[in-house]
């Protein structure tokens, strides 16, 4: 069996009564933790989301797929700097508390959002255009790899021991609530303020101005978060190496982390940022029609992730990860080769929506199920950058391993391709132990 630790052994833990008091302490200090990781996810996803209209304005190729394919190399380009977040917040997390983390990861949100909207276009400045455009989402990428491991740490030590589950499902909401946001946001300049024109024109530089603007102001809300009393007393364990160190001691859990995630992760970009743009060119859909498959889809997606977290409070975090790979392996071909061939909005509601039923079994728990494996005085580092790494390879790339399988007249390869990466996690769900029974979070060192 693989263990979640080095060292790991089973910890009982011990919850206490549901005080009214105290379960308004921790969901206060959730609510403000998830809000920021909502604005993150958003200021991401608004680049996903309105790239069918900047596209133009940064590549001047007549060839729609061609200048989809140069921004999804761009979007994974904040991937890459995932890990460096990750590292960078991740230690910032274990050593100086989870608060201040989370406070400057997304004042660097902020920034490259606002870099962003003020960038001039290729027709103003040529090649600088794009270069700016690369430099601001690797902004992005650095601040959301660290908002990701310290947000899920967060959100484990301020949950109640026997809730951790459900207020993951929780967190994940907040996650896909960014996408559903900046995709609301493109639905109401469409149909309600701009035209067409207008919005490849300039109106795209809107979602990332009001971007930056929330993310500001949740820095400032983040500075009445109140510490985690686990890194509080994570504090008093005397630490003789720097936090880098203690992680490589962690090497084996955080190779977990990396066979957990790569099934999940690219599923979950294959449903989402993907998802609009394989709608758009592959299936055929309108632009309105797109826009509101993905909103209808990512609603179920919402309210899902909570009812399945409440659910590994009680049957265990292993049950739903085996659910996950095991339908996702026998179903994704099925699913994504079925949506290709409809022509039909509602079908392809209804076949993402099947594929969410399957997905959730992984994002609803990931926050949790991560943040269990690892001790407090390196959870967030451990969890964070492991992570980063996997997502910057498997699912910051999805858009672009797609489109290029696409523009080299292999769509379908894509499909066995995802298939494949789903399995490769559920093999190592089959060997894991189930973290909710052999968690370590509240091991401080």
């Amino acid at each position: 069996m693989i263990a979640p630790g080095n060292d790991a052994g089973e910890l009982s833990s011990q919850a206490g009564a549901f005080d009214a008091a105290d379960t308004r302490r921790r969901v206060k200090a959730i609510l403000l933790g998830s809000m920021g990781n909502l604005i993150e996810w958003y200021d991401v996803y608004a680049y996903s989301v309105f790239s069918l209209y900047f596209a133009g304005s940064f590549f001047p190729s007549s060839d729609p797929v061609a200048q989809q394919l140069a921004t999804s190399v761009i979007f994974a380009a904040g991937f890459v700097a995932r890990p460096f977040g990750g590292l960078l917040f991740g230690h910032l997390a274990d050593t100086h508390g989870r608060r201040n983390a989370l406070t400057w990861s997304v004042l660097l949100m902020s920034f490259g959002s606002l870099l962003i909207a003020v960038t001039p276009t290729y027709a103003s400045i040529g090649i600088g255009a794009p270069i700016l455009l690369t430099i601001a989402r690797i902004v992005q990428g650095i601040s959301q790899g660290g908002e990701y491991g310290t947000s899920a740490t967060y959100l484990s030590e301020v949950a109640h021991p026997e809730r951790r589950g459900f207020y993951s499902g929780v967190w994940y909401v907040t996650l896909i609530g960014g996408q559903l946001c900046a995709t609301a946001l493109l639905l109401f300049l469409q149909k309600l303020v701009l035209t067409p024109g207008e919005l490849r024109s300039w109106g795209w530089r809107i979602p990332f101005f009001l971007g930056a603007a929330l993310a500001v102001s949740t820095s400032m809300m983040r500075k009445d978060m109140h510490e985690s009393e686990h890194f509080e007393k994570a504090k008093a364990v005397a630490r003789n190496a720097s936090g880098l160190e203690v992680a490589l001691k962690h090497w084996r859990t955080m190779l977990l982390v990396v066979g957990v995630t790569i099934g999940g992760t690219s599923a979950f970009y294959t449903y989402t940022t993907y998802m609009q743009k394989f709608l758009k060119l592959s299936v055929g859909l309108t632009d309105e029609q797109t826009t509101m498959v993905v909103i209808l889809t990512m609603v179920v997606a919402i309210v899902l992730q909570p009812l399945y977290g409440a659910l590994s409070d009680k049957v265990g975090r292993k049950p739903l990860l085996m659910g996950f790979g095991l339908l996702g392996t026998l179903f994704t071909y099925p699913l994504l080769a079925s949506i290709h061939r409809t022509k039909s909005a509602v079908v392809a509601t209804l076949l993402i929506c099947a594929a969410w039923l399957i997905v959730s079994g992984y994002t609803s728990i990931t926050a949790i199920l991560k943040a269990e494996l690892f001790p407090t005085n390196v959870r967030a580092l451990g969890v964070g950058l492991p992570y980063a790494l996997t997502v910057s390879l498997f699912g910051g790339t999805v858009d672009s391993v797609a489109l290029a399988f696409k523009n080299a007249g292999h769509e379908t390869w894509f499909f066995g391709y995802a298939t494949a990466c789903i399995f490769v996690s559920l093999v190592v769900y089959a060997f894991m132990l189930d973290t909710k029974r052999h968690s370590r979070m509240e091991q401080h060192a």
